[in-house]
């Protein structure tokens, strides 16, 4: 049963990526849950192309990952800046945590002083400074949205955040990892660079697996990728909160392979929440997709359902995420019940270097 009545054993957290744990593994070989309906069974993921069938289609997200964390000092106090989302007027969207090691955990309560931390919140009261590396300095200005103040808008002077991000940032890691990671560990092979340096603040995680070698026997199979942007900004690992608005683009051509995909016998397949998300953002009520680009605020929930995406491969979330309701709308309570029991009885890996699991009608 997923939600309350569902725990996740600490020790089933991949704490390292596939290919660090052994047996000269690579990234394909995550072991892989599929969950056709409510019937279930356990694959390694290099298997995917046995699968699928010709003339199916997988969505991918193309957003490359930053290096979004940048150590930073409120007057004595040391603080990790995450940096999530680049507004439409050079702000940034940033959330303010306390160190832990070289990774960020949990914010705490205790910190004094102006900008000082509150409990679970990233940042405020609006005009605290933090000094960054190289002589940069932000400003927080106002809190993203209603919510509360986990997220900021803030702006940056003396560089560019892009070049700060470069030279002093690292990927975002929480605790239930070992240690910190090249930044090439967080890349998919997807991932392509953006003009103006923007990206994901967290990995598009359930693309990870995928090898060239692998994407080059799908598309020997006849399975073919239709490619999508969309920016994931920080999650929050203590609330679980629906998604801020985030940054997409849905291509023309990938809007035609999409289309034509529905239209005939394959299944679109979304890799990825953020894939669904990009894409029925892209969607009209007809089910038709168009090409798309700007920012959505869509959460995908059972009562919305989805209008284009016929299957889904996702990472495995934990039982209070948000994500779960997007898993709910394609595949239904009783596929996702019966998928996260097998899933934590098979001792899974969960997060960002963990197992996967293909949800199919």
């Amino acid at each position: 049963m997923t939600g309350p009545a569902l725990r996740v054993p600490e020790e089933l957290s991949a704490r390292v990526p596939a290919e660090q744990r052994g047996a000269g593994r690579d990234r394909d070989g995550v072991r892989l849950l599929v969950s056709h309906g409510t019937e279930v069974s356990h694959h390694v993921f290099g298997e995917l192309p046995g699968l699928l069938r010709a003339g199916d289609l997988l969505v991918v997200n193309t957003s490359p990952t930053l290096a979004a964390a940048v150590d930073g000092r409120v007057g004595h106090t040391r603080v990790v800046v995450h940096f999530s989302t680049r507004g439409d007027d050079g702000r940034w969207a940033v959330e303010l945590r306390e160190p832990d090691g070289r990774g960020t955990t949990r914010a705490r309560a205790g910190v004094r002083g102006r900008g000082a931390l509150p409990a679970a919140a990233g940042g405020g009261p609006a005009g605290a400074q933090v000094r960054l590396p190289g002589g940069a300095r932000l400003v927080l200005e106002e809190p993203l949205s209603a919510r509360g103040d986990r997220l900021w808008w803030a702006r940056v002077s003396g560089a560019e955040v892009p070049a700060v991000l470069r030279e002093h940032g690292r990927a975002i890691r929480y605790s239930y990892t070992e240690r910190d990671q090249p930044l090439s560990a967080y890349q998919t092979v997807f991932a392509l660079p953006s003009a103006d340096g923007t990206g994901s603040a967290e990995m598009p995680s359930a693309a990870r697996p995928f090898t060239a070698r692998l994407v080059a026997e799908l598309v020997s199979r006849g399975v073919q990728f239709a490619p999508v942007t969309l920016h994931t900004g920080v999650a929050s690992a203590e609330v679980h909160e629906p998604p801020y608005p985030e940054r997409f683009s849905v291509p023309e051509a990938s809007a035609r392979l999409i289309n034509a995909a529905g239209a005939g016998d394959g299944r679109v397949i979304a890799v990825g929440t953020t894939a669904v998300r990009a894409v029925e953002s892209a969607a009209g009520a007809d089910g038709v997709v168009r090409a798309a680009a700007g920012w959505t605020d869509l959460v995908v929930t059972p009562e919305r359902g989805v209008r284009v995406v016929d299957g889904l491969l996702t990472g495995l979330h934990e039982p209070e995420a948000s994500h779960l309701l997007m898993l709910e709308a394609v595949a239904g309570r009783a596929a996702i019940d019966r998928g996260y029991d097998a899933a934590v009885r098979g001792r899974y890996l969960w997060h960002e270097f963990g197992d996967v699991h293909l949800l199919l009608p």
